[in-house]
């Protein structure tokens, strides 16, 4: 594969990384408001490649975004932008109902997790939302569930109660049981809660499927939540953009 500079635009920050074969590099995350930020660090990325023949490719979930970043990297780089699934499709199975839409950060995800361990897995993006998905031994993607994420949470307390604080998420204390006080009351009710669902969607899927498959993390949220999982075999925080990559060499290979 040629140089690659992978362009992930999610509900509210996008990721910015390079590919040198299968490994990621410089990866680096803005909100998706700071434009500026997402071209430099598009630009940046883009200057590791040398001499090689380079391509630059964007997922999104936020098309509105997306469409900008795109126009502006586009005129800023001087080079074309491919568009995951205008331009490139995911390589993964899918039993869905007809017309299901799921999202490409979820799809790509799969993408990535299946190449990575080449057997049935699940994928836990904790990001703005908690999806948590299962892909069979054929590498068929088969949906999953969603759910808010953790900052998502906590913003809902404060905004619709009339005294529980604005909280920003964080891992609660190890070392204290309880939630001696409001705020950290409220990140280990959301810590504990995020987790306590992802173990029962995990047997949920495991009993439909006659086995116990791998579990890996990945999302903003990811290595907070999960690093200390039993549960969890793996937290890879750039699984969307290795799925990038993934759909990238499944195109080249096609060709």
């Amino acid at each position: 594969m040629s140089f690659l500079v992978a362009i992930s635009v999610g509900n509210t920050r996008t990721a910015v990384g390079h590919f040198h074969g299968d490994r990621v590099h410089g990866v680096e995350r803005f909100a998706n408001d700071d434009m500026d930020g997402i071209v430099r660090a598009a630009e940046h990325a883009w200057s590791h490649r040398g001499d090689e023949d380079g391509e630059i490719v964007v997922a999104s979930v936020n098309d509105p975004v997306a469409i900008a970043v795109e126009a502006k990297v586009a005129a800023a780089l001087h080079s074309d932008v491919w568009r995951i699934g205008r331009d490139l499709e995911v390589p993964v199975g899918r039993c869905l109902d007809e017309g299901a839409t799921p999202g490409q950060d979820r799809l790509l995800s799969a993408a990535a997790a299946f190449a990575m361990v080449k057997q049935a897995v699940i994928v836990v993006d904790a990001g703005t939302a908690v999806t948590v998905d299962f892909v069979d031994g054929e590498g068929v993607f088969h949906g999953g569930a969603i759910a808010p994420g953790a900052q998502l949470q906590l913003d809902s307390l404060h905004g619709r109660t009339a005294a529980l604080p604005q909280v920003a998420f964080a891992r609660p204390r190890d070392d204290e049981p309880y939630g001696r006080n409001t705020v950290d009351a409220m990140r280990l009710g959301v810590f504990e809660g995020i987790r306590g669902m992802v173990q029962a969607l995990v047997e949920r899927y495991a009993t439909a499927y006659g086995a116990f498959p791998l579990v890996i993390a990945t999302g903003g949220d990811a290595e907070a939540l999960f690093s200390d999982s039993e549960l969890v075999q793996r937290v890879v925080p750039d699984l969307v953009l290795d799925g990038i990559r993934v759909a990238v060499q499944a195109a080249a290979q096609a060709e």
